[in-house]
């Protein structure tokens, strides 16, 4: 079996499995008679914190620490040249999505920064495109679902892959199995090395906005992930809540 076929195999089993979960906590913990109305976008809570709770202790005991180590014998400039390399990959998958939105303004905007930080930026290793006047403009799959109508869906927390909805889960399959993409070209298990120094550097990087987390843990993150979302569905159109915090608005950037 091919290496994308297994892939889609995996992912479907995911789906599947959360899927059925999240059914049976509906049908398990329904409330009772004059309780509290379910919150519409995170309707499968009572699972979504037992998976969260979860993904936190693998956090706290496995990826917190490596990416706390990485960040301590990793130079500055090192780790920006990391996180510039794994973006300059993005941009194909910003210049499919920027396509199927006829978004030709951001299609030619993807193109080029490829090609600067690529041609002059030692391999996407330096951002040349910024500096060229070319801001990087993330477009995936699920926002171009998002742009033909296709609604979001209930809020998931996903066992290691973290928060996410079904409109976003389509096309990370999408975005990582089936558009064309740079990882092609890196064979295995070259490529899973690649991938694993991605996750840890990402999480390396959102360890600074940590510190603007407050309250209830799980609660932030839902409402940073949603709104998060939101914008980059709507390109920054959305309607600002008057009472949201102001720590959730620092936090959108980074998460």
């Amino acid at each position: 079996m091919s290496r994308f076929g297994f892939q889609w195999i995996a992912f479907a089993l995911l789906v599947a499995f959360t899927s059925s979960a999240v059914v049976g906590q509906t049908v398990e913990n329904a409330p009772p008679e004059g309780a509290p109305a379910v919150n519409p976008e995170d309707p499968y809570e009572n699972w979504n914190r037992k998976v969260f709770a979860f993904n936190q202790y693998l956090d706290d005991w496995v990826l917190r620490p490596v990416a706390r180590a990485y960040r301590f014998v990793t130079p500055d400039i090192v780790d920006h040249g990391v996180t510039n390399f794994f973006n300059n990959l993005g941009e194909i998958r910003n210049f499919a999505n920027s396509v199927f939105q006829l978004k030709a303004e951001s299609a030619v905007v993807a193109a080029g920064r490829f090609t600067y930080n690529t041609v002059f930026g030692l391999g996407g290793l330096i951002d040349v495109g910024t500096a060229f006047g070319l801001p990087e403009r993330s477009e995936d799959f699920g926002q171009t679902l998002g742009y033909w109508g296709v609604g979001t869906g209930p809020y998931l927390m996903m066992p290691l892959l973290g928060p996410a909805t079904p409109r976003r889960l389509a096309g990370l399959g999408t975005d990582g199995w089936v558009l064309p993409s740079a990882w092609d070209e890196v064979g295995s298990p070259e490529e899973y090395y690649l991938r694993a120094v991605e996750l840890v550097d990402k999480r390396a990087d959102l360890i600074p906005a940590e510190s603007f987390m407050s309250g209830d843990r799980y609660t932030f993150v839902r409402n940073a992930y949603l709104q998060r979302r939101e914008f980059l569905v709507q390109d920054g159109k959305v309607h600002k809540d008057p009472f949201a915090a102001d720590d959730e608005d620092l936090m959108l950037e980074d998460f």
